[in-house]
């Protein structure tokens, strides 16, 4: 099985590279990751070439708008939709929060939708406000020990054929044990609910293949995929044709247009392209120049997500393992890395925020806090004021990353 090259991936981001960047050791990465040289290129080509409006009749503006497009046509391709399917946003939350008010215009009294307290409050709190509309929320609890979702506990909410819609995340930004999305959309289907799955916190660890896992809606935000900040969201046409406009009523007849209140800034748009000539780069570096008639944009991406999660499991498994063995720790969700994101979260006697303070001293960069999932926390009895701290990594953390991360824990805990 081929082995992920981490000098080329690290040579893609030039943050490695930066002063005082270059000495520190980036375990934040769930919060937003280092953006790659194709869409910092793409970034500046546009700002320095392309800012005028898009899509008139002068060279400039022409170009500006091909870019747009050609980010839209090969981002969809990466995620297995169409480019119609694919939807540009300010960000996952406020891509969320539309699509709560387009479902509420839609749905009545006598539906229901599904909501977790797994989730980070943006995919759960638009929802949960629909219940102003006269629109049932049902919550699909954690398990108060573990954190997860029991399959069987959404059969039960589902039974009774009122629920219009289910919202899940692909893994949880806390404990990040990874959902079985394509068995739980099925689920959904087949009680005749529609799917939305917020996959903000597993895409930074290879775009998954979205057309095959059967989801309606997915959601993620690209600034944590190496990109700008956007949030992008795929909708299957059907249900984006069925749903009511929220865009401006002469935009009505525009797939692409019927979400996007306010869109986003161009030049962004056209720089998600460059998350695409990212995984072509990876896909190449390590399986050399494909047919393109051949090997799809899904291929090639599924090829490098493989890469991608097998060089996380490999250096997240000392982690977990080092943070298992010790007592004065709660190590939440799995101890497993081939069921898990490499986003680790631990409870200590002392607040999160704290613990990642006291992480900095020692060149590690963390996070501590609620994290957005203050649900989830009050779910597993962890008062959100105290905290977890959160380590969270992508393919690009080296092992070496890794083994001085666990030197430091030993030294502040």
């Amino acid at each position: 099985m081929r082995k992920l090259d981490l000098a080329f991936v690290r040579n893609q981001f030039p943050a490695f590279f930066e002063p005082p960047l270059e000495t520190l050791a980036f375990f934040e990465n769930a919060g937003g990751s280092y953006i790659s040289a194709p869409v910092l290129d793409r970034l500046a080509r546009f700002h320095h070439q392309r800012k005028v409006q898009p899509y008139g009749a002068f060279e400039a503006s022409r170009q500006g708008g091909a870019e747009m497009d050609e980010a839209r046509a090969r981002m969809a391709a990466l995620l297995n939709m169409g480019a119609d399917e694919l939807h540009f946003g300010p960000s996952t939350s406020q891509n969320t929060y539309v699509l709560a008010q387009a479902f509420g215009e839609m749905l009545g009294r006598g539906d229901a939708v599904v909501v977790t307290n797994q989730d980070h409050e943006a995919n759960s709190g638009a929802w949960r406000r629909l219940e102003r509309r006269g629109i049932e929320i049902r919550e699909w609890q954690v398990d108060p020990q573990t954190g997860s979702l029991d399959p069987v506990a959404l059969a039960e909410l589902l039974d009774d054929g009122k629920v219009r819609l289910v919202c899940f995340p692909h893994c949880s930004n806390i404990l990040g044990e990874i959902n079985p999305v394509t068995d739980l959309c099925a689920m959904a289907r087949e009680s005749g609910a529609w799917s939305c799955v917020d996959g903000v916190s597993y895409a930074p660890h290879g775009f998954p293949d979205v057309g095959a896992m059967g989801a309606d809606i997915y959601l993620f935000s690209s600034y944590k995929t190496y990109g700008p900040h956007l949030g992008l969201m795929t909708i299957r046409r059907a249900l984006a044709e069925t749903l009511p406009a929220q865009g401006h009523y002469f935009n009505a007849g525009c797939l692409t247009k019927r979400f996007t209140p306010a869109g986003p800034d161009h030049a962004q748009i056209a720089a998600a392209a460059g998350m695409a000539d990212y995984v072509d780069l990876l896909h190449e570096r390590h399986f050399g120049s494909p047919d393109r008639a051949t090997v799809s944009a899904a291929e090639r991406a599924a090829d490098v997500h493989g890469l991608m999660r097998q060089h996380e499991i490999r250096i997240s498994s000392p982690l977990l393992d080092y943070l298992s063995e010790r007592n004065d720790l709660r190590l939440l969700g799995p101890a497993d890395a081939l069921v898990r994101a490499p986003t680790v979260s631990v409870l200590h006697r002392r607040p999160g925020a704290e613990l990642a303070a006291a992480l900095e001293s020692y060149g590690i960069m963390a996070g501590g806090g609620d994290f957005y999932a203050v649900r989830l926390l009050e779910a597993l009895g962890i008062d959100p004021a105290h905290g977890v701290l959160r380590l969270s990594f992508t393919h690009y953390t080296s092992q070496a990353d890794v083994e001085r991360l666990i030197n430091a824990l030993d030294a502040i805990l």
